[in-house]
């Protein structure tokens, strides 16, 4: 993702939305977004339309209310918001971010017994890629 497509903060909350609602019009990401913090639809609206000029969502204008998608994926945004963090903040160690991740919000049992799952299979890939 180039630099000029990257999101920015709230750019990727209305991504966020689109994510989890699937295609909708500026007034359905409004309310979603109004329902969590006060934003003027006129501001969703412009945002949207610089995220398609962007090329981050499409717009389809076949119907009277224009219906918008996403049109880069959840697990790229992510990813390159996350590199990019560990870069900036952690000098490129993703272990530094795991460890203050875990720190400054700790882990259900749950979900350590599925961090730990998740390493196992990381370090076997790249055992076998060896």
């Amino acid at each position: 993702m180039s630099e000029a497509k990257r999101p920015t903060e709230a750019e990727t909350e209305i991504l966020a939305i689109l994510w989890e609602r699937g295609p909708s019009t500026v007034r359905e990401v409004h309310a979603a977004l109004e329902a969590r913090r006060g934003v003027g639809y006129t501001t969703v609206l412009k945002l949207m339309q610089i995220m398609a000029h962007k090329g981050l969502v499409e717009r389809d204008e076949s119907r009277r209310s224009h219906v918008y998608s996403a049109l880069v994926e959840r697990e790229g945004v992510q990813e390159r918001l996350v590199g990019d963090l560990i870069d900036r903040a952690f000098a490129g160690s993703a272990a530094e971010l795991v460890v203050r991740a875990l720190s400054s919000k700790p882990a259900s049992k749950e979900e350590l017994s599925d961090l730990r799952a998740m390493l196992s299979a990381m370090i076997a890939t790249r055992e076998e890629e060896r």
